[in-house]
């Protein structure tokens, strides 16, 4: 894995794509929605359950232009083009890895002025850059997020691998925005002996809701 401050220092005009795709939004808050995922190359976190470890490394994926990720990612949803007239912009989400490896202002202007709605998934380990419209923050044991990610998070979404979890995530529910949304979501191998217990949990703490990746369910990316 290549550490942050090597690929912070890259140029932002540039970004390692490991694949992008049109889908369903499957987990949290914009759960349901229409999304246009583009999935960056690079991580220095390094979650033992991460389900896309080909992410990690940064040089493993081909680098585009912003230009040119920005006009695949019109092509895709038929932004511009013979889309129906809506007043609900189309959602990009920025994920990886981990996308603030990268300084994404560049990215999130050029997304925002094509008229889309910027959605970013994010361990928050690394310092925030770019423009959203809503952060998901999904903190990790293995790499704590800054206070700075912390504090500007929309969304706190939590992966439960076990009971202990529980206690982990207050301490970060504690430390978000009292309008920040709080989701538990079972981690995907585990998901039949943690469910319940993330129900129980839920019923005894309703500030908390459930986020269940119903894209795997539905068998869409």
């Amino acid at each position: 894995m290549m550490t942050s401050e090597a690929l912070i220092t890259n140029n932002s005009t540039k970004l390692p794509v490991m694949e992008s795709f049109y889908t369903l939004q499957g987990e949290g808050f914009h759960q349901g929605r229409a999304a246009y995922f583009i999935r960056l190359g690079g991580c220095d976190v390094g979650c033992v359950w991460c389900d896309v470890k080909e992410s990690w490394d940064a040089n493993a994926h081909p680098t585009f232009s912003i230009d040119a990720i920005t006009e695949k990612a019109k092509q895709e949803t038929g932004l511009g083009s013979n889309r129906p007239a809506t007043n609900t912009k189309p959602l990009v989400v920025i994920t990886g890895g981990e996308p603030l490896l990268h300084q994404l202002d560049a990215l999130t202007a050029a997304l925002q002025q094509a008229g889309f709605e910027t959605n970013i998934e994010t361990s928050g380990s690394s310092p925030l850059s770019g423009q959203w419209n809503w952060v998901c923050l999904s903190p990790k044991k293995f790499k704590a997020p800054l206070t700075e990610v912390v504090k500007a998070a929309n969304e706190l979404k939590v992966v439960v691998f076990n009971k202990h979890d529980f206690d982990w995530a207050e301490t970060y529910a504690a430390q978000v925005s009292p309008d920040c949304k709080l989701y538990l979501q079972p981690e995907w191998d585990k998901k039949e002996a943690v469910t319940p217990l993330i129900i129980d949990y839920i019923k005894a703490n309703p500030k908390w809701e459930l986020s269940i990746q119903i894209h795997k369910y539905i068998n869409v990316p």
